[in-house]
């Protein structure tokens, strides 16, 4: 019994010294490595978007999101948007892209409610800057990055025509 009990034990320590943990690179072989492009998520080494500095991943994939968001929120064109006359409501636009092995944003792709909205997604996406590309291994390689673009669009605001005839007449 006392051993059954001590091998569970070991069992269960060994499983969870073992188990990944977020942040943790799964294995990826050399071949598949030169074949396909790592996820952002699983990078050894994420790409530096310009003036983004960390001691680890973990703050420079941080920093690379704050600045992409930011990027996005100063150049997305909301006036294009507003023009469409679309119904108040909260819209959601996936974006998909990839900073290749020279940190350059290439395959950029979205999908939207409108095609006014993707192709403005993209416009704005592919405007990102070159960044210092990802490593996987040591070697450079082409990382992929989903983004969500979330914006409201609200009821036009009614006009009160009692009191602007007020201020008229005044």
């Amino acid at each position: 019994m006392i051993k059954n009990f001590i091998l569970l034990c070991f069992i269960c320590c060994a499983s969870i010294s073992f188990a990944q943990e977020d942040g943790i690179v799964s294995e990826v072989s050399d071949s598949e490595m030169t074949k396909a492009d790592v996820p952002f998520a699983t990078i050894e080494n994420v790409p530096i978007y310009p003036g983004c500095k960390g001691d680890d991943n973990i703050e420079l994939k941080n920093c690379m999101s704050s600045k992409i968001s930011e990027f996005v929120n100063h150049h997305f064109d909301m006036k294009k948007i507003e023009a469409m006359d679309l119904p108040a409501k909260i819209y959601r636009t996936a974006v998909q892209f990839k900073i290749d092995k020279q940190g350059n944003v290439v395959d950029v792709r979205a999908r939207a409610d409108y095609p006014e909205i993707e192709n403005e997604a993209v416009r704005v996406i592919s405007k990102l800057p070159q960044m210092k590309p990802g490593k996987q291994r040591g070697k450079e390689v082409g990382v992929l990055y989903s983004l969500p673009i979330i914006f409201k669009v609200e009821a036009p605001k009614k006009v009160d025509k009692k009191r602007n005839k007020r201020k008229s007449k005044n």
